[in-house]
């Protein structure tokens, strides 16, 4: 029994110890708080990504990511069976891949995100970016979006894709 109490605080300050450093690591987003589980391995840090089911590297784009995939499911109720990690693209014949693509309940792609580190600022050529993945021969959606974290962004394609117009909020998900 004393060897079961010696073996539970020694996770616990495990836990604890990894969970101090994911925090000094990791920038607080301006998103709310989700509890994710976080592994140590040789190569550094790991994230559970429930989408993908398996340990992933913690990187700060992945952070970015994985908050705001619990923030689409948490708070905007999106379906997690119709989101879809690092979607390959082809564009132009070159290999692309989208960071988060949104599928609508029929199965056509329906929104693309587009996630970067903390510190990195969304400018136009940021929005470019992922306007060219959604112009890949498989991928057209009603609606783009860029965080990175701190700063989110949502549009909507007008109905000839030409042209955008940003939300305030990001969209509900279709009932249909």
């Amino acid at each position: 029994m004393n060897t079961n109490l010696q073996i539970g605080a020694y996770q616990i300050a495990y836990i604890r110890n990894t969970f101090q450093f994911v925090m000094r690591s990791m920038k607080k987003l301006n998103l709310p708080e989700y509890n994710f589980r976080i592994q140590k391995s040789e190569k550094g840090l790991r994230i559970f990504d429930p989408l993908r089911k398996k340990f992933v590297s913690l990187t700060p784009e992945e952070w970015v990511r994985q908050n705001f995939i619990s923030y689409l499911i948490e708070e905007k109720k999106y379906p997690a069976s119709l989101i879809a990690i690092e979607t390959g693209l082809t564009y132009n014949r070159l290999k692309k891949r989208s960071d988060i693509l949104i599928y609508d309940r029929k199965g056509n792609a329906w929104m693309i995100i587009e996630c970067k580190k903390p510190d990195i600022k969304i400018t136009q050529e940021t929005f470019n970016q992922v306007a060219v993945y959604n112009m890949s021969n498989t991928t057209k959606t009603q609606y783009l979006a860029v965080t990175n974290g701190l700063k989110h962004y949502c549009c909507k394609m007008n109905d000839a894709g030409s042209r955008f117009d940003f939300l305030k909020t990001f969209p509900e998900f279709p009932e249909n």
